[in-house]
């Protein structure tokens, strides 16, 4: 694919990851959904197993972002190692693309964790287990966290 071409692509998964996080929700398989329908690389099984890394882990925050780890997850579908591998080398060139991508991440949003984003987004972090705090930060946030998830699905396209 063409550099044009992927600049194609990549703003049809900025749009398309958008609307999957606006409809459904779980930025972590709204990122890899996008990215497997968008260029490949990624199968049902890994965007299944991202499930629990929504809101930074359990929806508890404390982790990084479910976007970022979607994108993390997504890139190492393509360059990680493979299970038969493991005694086969670090695979650099995989934390070599992460490492981009997280540095990216933390230099648009200023922060990694779900937590710190919505301190950024809203002025202040939530319980996301409390019913009256997560419809409060889902009215406060917006589409900030659908922008986030669009837009590492867009660097990741491009990585790709």
């Amino acid at each position: 694919m063409g550099c044009e071409e992927k600049q194609v692509v990549a703003e049809q998964a900025y749009q398309k990851a958008l609307q999957y996080e606006l409809d459904y929700g779980c930025c972590p398989q709204c990122v890899l959904a996008t990215v497997q329908e968008t260029v490949g690389y990624v199968d049902d099984s890994t965007i299944k197993a991202s499930h629990g890394l929504s809101g930074g882990g359990g929806l508890m925050g404390h982790g990084a972002c479910g976007a970022l780890t979607g994108g993390l997850m997504a890139i190492s579908a393509k360059f990680g190692r493979d299970r038969d591998k493991l005694d086969a080398g670090r695979c650099i060139n995989n934390f070599k693309k992460t490492r981009l991508l997280v540095e990216r991440f933390r230099q648009e949003f200023g922060g990694i964790t779900c937590q710190d984003l919505q301190k950024n987004f809203t002025g202040r972090t939530y319980d996301m287990w409390n019913a009256d705090e997560y419809r409060a930060f889902s009215d406060a946030r917006g589409n900030q966290c659908a922008h986030a998830t669009a837009l590492v699905t867009k660097w990741v396209v491009e990585m790709l």
